[in-house]
């Protein structure tokens, strides 16, 4: 099974490289399943129905969260209807939507997706650790092909959560973050970690923003508004090869594309 992990798709430059850029890359790689992390995707804060079901259109076929999943009023209210979201795990009990979700190919291969946040430098969630060995449980039930998205700030919990389950689950891939990280690997045991797979959207920025204002901001210490950049869109994703059979990761590569226009 190949999977496509697509870095935080922040704003509209982020989902035009989806549009025009996604079917070729899903041909050249042989992909079989594509994930998304999709909090950012309106605006660069949240996403809405009508984007997620944009992106849908458009080959994604799971999707990932993070701190920006309840930006949008309209989809906290409409998460319930999408079976193909996952929003962290260790949102506390009570929260909207689900924590993990199934991609059921058409030859009945299954691919489960977990999301999980972090808490160092990030609001006082439940521990991931804890939650990530339930959903791993529950989810190997089903399929020994399991991702997991770790949405946290901090390397060092990204890391822990790599190896802590490294051997329970396919792959680690780490979001937020927005800067892809050059330390892909297969781990002892099978699992495919990467720290962070970056962002998809505008590359000369400050994560997606208008580099001019944070820098104004950082210079100047007064508060600026933030505006999504258009500057050189490019895609951040990682290709994931794992097997069927044992659930373990055989590569984790990868892909890095900019764009001068479409």
């Amino acid at each position: 099974m190949r999977v496509l992990f697509i870095g935080d798709i922040f704003g509209r430059p982020g989902r035009e490289c989806i549009e025009h850029y996604l079917p070729q890359l899903r041909q050249e790689q042989a992909i079989d399943v594509v994930v998304a992390n999709g909090e950012n995707a309106a605006g660069g804060l949240g996403i809405t129905p009508d984007i997620l079901e944009m992106l849908k259109k458009h080959g994604i076929q799971a999707f990932t969260f993070g701190n920006h999943t309840w930006r949008k009023k309209a989809f906290v209210k409409g998460i319930e209807k999408f079976d193909c979201v996952a929003r962290p795990a260790n949102y506390p009990e009570g929260t909207p939507g689900v924590g993990s979700t199934i991609v059921t190919l058409p030859n009945g291969l299954k691919l489960g997706v977990i999301n999980l946040i972090g808490r160092v430098y990030m609001e006082p969630f439940d521990c991931p650790f804890e939650v990530a060995d339930r959903e791993v449980d529950y989810m190997s039930e089903e399929t020994n092909c399991i991702l997991v998205d770790m949405h946290a700030e901090a390397t060092s919990e990204k890391v822990s959560m790599g190896w802590f389950l490294d051997g329970k689950c396919s792959a680690v891939v780490g979001t937020h973050t927005h800067i892809q990280t050059a330390d892909n690997r297969v781990l002892p045991n099978g699992t495919a970690y990467i720290t962070d797979v970056g962002m998809t959207g505008p590359q000369d920025s400050c994560i997606g923003v208008k580099k001019e204002l944070i820098v104004e901001k950082f210079v100047t210490g007064m508060p600026t508004s933030f505006e999504v950049s258009n500057d050189r869109p490019g895609i951040r994703a990682v290709v994931i090869d794992i097997d069927e059979t044992t659930g373990k990761a055989r590569s984790i590569e990868r892909i890095s594309k900019d764009f001068v226009n479409f």
